[in-house]
């Protein structure tokens, strides 16, 4: 089932599950036609990358995608995990913590 993505690009967020489970990081890149987000320090992978004329080739470490219900925005106010809302203020759309009620940008 798609889903809107309401976690948007450096936003600070923590892992749910998975090996990274509890490790919080800034999002680097959101998929939403995948429903994936690149978390900074979650999900790295090692890849052997073989020489060619161009580049001399070795091991390579990088964050792979992870999934979106995988992880939870952290509250800027509680620092705990939250969900996230939308409320108009003042005529413009924005989001916030489900748990403080904090705006999270506007």
């Amino acid at each position: 089932m798609k889903q809107k993505v309401k976690i948007k690009r450096d936003d600070t967020v923590v892992v749910l599950s998975g090996k990274d489970k509890g490790k919080r990081g800034k999002v680097l890149k959101v998929l939403p036609s995948e429903n994936k987000l690149v978390v900074d320090g979650v999900n790295v992978v090692t890849k052997h990358k073989k020489p060619t004329q161009l580049d001399a080739g070795g091991i390579r470490r990088f964050e792979k995608a992870i999934d979106v219900s995988n992880v939870a925005i952290l509250d800027p106010k509680l620092d705990v995990p939250t969900r996230v809302g939308y409320k108009v203020i003042d005529g413009k759309k924005v989001r916030y913590a489900k748990k403080s009620g904090e705006v999270i940008d506007g």
